[in-house]
């Protein structure tokens, strides 16, 4: 399939944003995103359980503190639809600046919080305020990063252009893993528990520096410019999206669903079980971590590859082929040791990194411009709802109450839904 299917008013690009300033924008911008987000997901597991649920047994402030990290995801949505509003109606740079701001101040404040013990119940709330923070820029980053990528694409390009927002997530969990991993070189664990955590949290300023630098040196893309110059932007795009694109809207959330579940139990949740359940020391279990971001990071490109050879359809489906039967041999390799575990990291990330780098490119393809940056973003985010969010919760509460064979089944349903909505949809739909 070609990718020329994205939409009939792309242009080639732009003589004013050279390649490499607009692949290196795109990524930077989802690096820093990213990062934001996993540093938070490692200490959802290392240190937040003792630090805001300090009252509760082991596996209650688990949990709770995976509710933490699940308001993000139903964060994400609120801001794709009001990052998408101003994305599509004023412009990609401008938004993308603003995604910015609000993920990585979120962020910092989180280092600057104090624990339950200082200050009672309002720590976790706060916590949580923070989390819904970070949750509602990424909620407008991750589109427009791909838009930028994309709509800037030679003809043919754009599965590969695509593919480079889409490093952000293994670049951004490689770095989050391995401050962790630092910090834990230099430090006791008791000095992580009572400052070290916060390091990373109120270091991100200086990457969300640098990632405004790189994103004010951009233009506009040029097919926003020619919606503009051809008046055919919408008022408001939200109401557009759902009145003319509810069924691209429906099976794009679905589509990503299997990408979500897959990532989540292969990083945030393995990440608890090994700590928790298998007891492997947090370095160690931080190195796993590493390798998995690695791993992902080397096949987000081969997808790239692939799908311009092949069509990024029919990579999508064999992928997900793929992720259905590897879900009968999760309970094997999660329960053998910790060499199986490696074993289960290369397969789960090798996997992610097929569906998750053609997934961006996957969920613009159907909307047309004027609405693209709000209808790619809430797909993307809807998708998180339903497989990110409570992706570690499910996986915890089903090994607990029922094995590991259950998570299995899970993720195999996943799959199952997953390839019946890539199979529903036509070929200029993904």
């Amino acid at each position: 399939m070609s990718d020329t299917t994205l939409s009939p008013t792309a242009e080639p690009s732009s003589t004013l944003n050279s390649p490499a300033r607009v692949l290196l924008a795109s990524l930077v911008g989802t690096t820093i995103e990213f990062f934001d987000f996993y540093v938070y997901a490692t200490a959802a597991v290392l240190v937040f359980p003792t630090l805001f649920f300090p009252n509760s047994d082991p596996t209650t402030a688990l949990l709770a503190s995976f509710a933490t990290f699940s308001i993000a995801f139903f964060a994400r949505p609120l801001g794709a639809v009001v990052f998408g509003h101003f994305g599509d109606r004023v412009g990609r740079k401008t938004t993308l600046v603003a995604a910015l701001l609000t993920m990585g101040i979120s962020t910092v404040i989180i280092g600057l919080l104090p624990s339950y013990e200082q200050i009672g119940v309002i720590a976790p709330l706060l916590l949580a305020l923070c989390r819904f923070g970070q949750g509602f820029g990424l909620g407008g980053e991750w589109g427009g990063a791909v838009l930028l990528a994309t709509e800037n694409a030679p003809e043919g390009k754009r599965s590969w252009y695509g593919m480079f927002p889409q490093l952000g997530a293994p670049v951004g969990l490689f770095l989050s893993s391995g401050v962790f991993w630092l910090l834990l070189h230099v430090i006791s664990q008791e000095a992580l528990l009572s400052w070290g955590w916060r390091v990373p949290f109120i270091a991100s300023i200086i990457l969300i520096a640098v990632g405004l630098w790189v994103r004010l040196s951009i233009t506009e893309t040029p097919a926003f410019q020619k919606a503009i110059d051809k008046h055919e932007r919408v008022e408001v795009p939200v109401m557009e999206l759902f009145r003319n694109h509810k069924r691209s809207l429906v099976l794009g959330t679905f589509v990503a669903l299997a990408t979500f579940v897959l990532f989540y139990i292969g990083s945030a949740y393995l990440l608890s079980y090994n700590v928790k359940v298998l007891k492997i020391p947090f370095i160690d279990a931080l190195e796993i971590q590493i390798v998995g971001s690695i791993l992902f990071g080397i096949f987000i490109p081969i997808a790239g590859k692939l799908a311009e050879r092949f069509g990024r359809r029919e990579v999508l489906i064999a992928t997900t082929v793929l992720i259905g039967i590897f879900s009968f041999f999760l309970p094997g390799l999660m329960t053998g040791g910790e060499g199986s575990i490696f074993v289960f990291v290369i397969f789960a990330m090798g996997l992610m990194g097929m569906t998750y780098g053609l997934i961006g490119t996957a969920l613009a393809a159907p909307f047309p411009t004027n609405v693209r940056y709000t209808g790619s973003s809430i797909t993307f985010n809807f998708a998180g709802i339903f497989g990110a969010s409570l992706a570690p919760y499910i996986a915890t509460w089903l090994q607990a109450n029922y094995g590991m064979t259950y998570v299995g089944y899970y993720l195999g349903v996943a799959a199952l839904i997953t390839l019946a909505c890539i199979l529903l949809s036509g070929k200029d739909e993904v």
